[in-house]
């Protein structure tokens, strides 16, 4: 971690109107927590070092922030052939139906993953941070526990339907909360997709969701990232309410939402080099003033342009920028 530029570029951000910030992915201190040596760690004193001077600079100017806890479980990166020094570790030790890699998690390793989630979190509260975000989407080690399609135990993590799948996340839940305090806030990101399967759906019924987010927010979850590829696209036929908006209506809880929010293009396509236009936000805001959401999360326009917020408070929406999948590589 490259400690003074990576503080220097959310500090750079926390002072353009941000109301709160979450991290890039870090991850825990499992051996294979990640498949990229320059993914971030959050374990360790150099790293926690770091990680504090990051905290500092967002608060300097008023900014809350949470990292985001982080577990690929068995998804590799096909584009290095970097591994881990201890194998990939999943559920049932596959990404995707047919698509082994690793190994599966021994009940040992699990609740060892889990203390890990765990101790990272308390690391955050003693080092600063005003929150914790759980990365439970997209794919990785804990949505390979929700999803079928990876997940097939045949113990207590294990099951055939979501409520029983989601045991692994409500235990780490828990354990992030015994861990801090009872006022800490607890986030966890979650996605119907998957980078292995676009089409996936987790809970196909607004019923199947309940029984998905029942046991997380019973278990100590305060706010829950609800991510889409497009942020306006209905969940459930019959209703336009997104993602987000039906997890708010059945839990009652705080949530985030979060999918292409101020660009023409889904983010999927920054990752084959394809840049993205700035669109109208009246979308968004027809459904925030109706109160489907209580937070929008920005990802690639905050990325390119660290005065987006400021800009859109403003109203100066000729000086927003395109975004330049460029940007991935720069901690501008």
């Amino acid at each position: 971690m490259q400690q003074t530029n990576v503080a220097a570029y959310y500090g750079r951000r926390a002072a353009q109107d941000l109301g709160l910030i979450i991290t890039e992915g870090t991850s825990v201190n499992r051996e294979a927590a990640r498949n990229d040596p320059k993914v971030p760690v959050f374990h360790g004193e150099e790293a926690l070092a770091g990680w504090k001077k990051t905290v500092e600079a967002a608060h300097a100017h008023g900014c809350p922030i949470w990292p985001q806890l982080w577990h690929v479980g068995a998804l590799p990166n096909p584009t290095i052939s970097w591994r881990p020094s201890s194998p990939f570790e999943s559920p049932s030790g596959a990404y995707k139906p047919s698509r082994s890699n690793g190994k599966a998690m021994s009940e040992s390793d699990v609740r060892d993953c889990i203390e890990a989630f765990a101790k990272a979190a308390r690391d955050a509260m003693n080092i600063g941070f005003d929150g914790v975000e759980i990365h439970g989407a997209h794919g990785y080690l804990i949505d390979q526990f929700f999803w079928d399609g990876s997940n097939h135990r045949d113990d207590h993590y294990g099951g055939e339907n979501i409520a029983q799948r989601s045991r692994f996340a409500a235990e780490v839940i828990a354990a992030i909360r015994r861990a801090t305090s009872a006022d800490f806030p607890i986030c966890i990101r979650l996605s119907q997709w998957k980078q292995q399967d676009f089409a996936a759906k987790l809970a196909p019924t607004p019923e199947a969701m309940e029984a998905w987010l029942r046991p997380l927010v019973d278990a100590g979850a305060d706010v829950l990232h609800c991510s889409q590829r497009r942020f306006w696209e209905a969940e459930f036929e019959g209703s336009d309410l997104n993602f987000a908006a039906w997890a708010r209506k059945l839990t009652g809880k705080p949530v985030i939402t979060v999918g292409s929010v101020g660009l023409s293009g889904e983010f999927i396509a920054a990752f084959r080099g394809e840049a993205s236009q700035p669109a109208s936000l009246d979308t968004l805001m027809e459904r925030f003033e109706r109160g489907d959401f209580d937070l929008v999360a920005v990802g690639r326009a905050l990325i390119t342009d660290p005065a987006w917020a400021s800009k859109v408070k403003a109203g100066q929406w000729e000086s927003l920028t395109a975004f330049d999948p460029a940007s991935l590589a720069s901690l501008y």
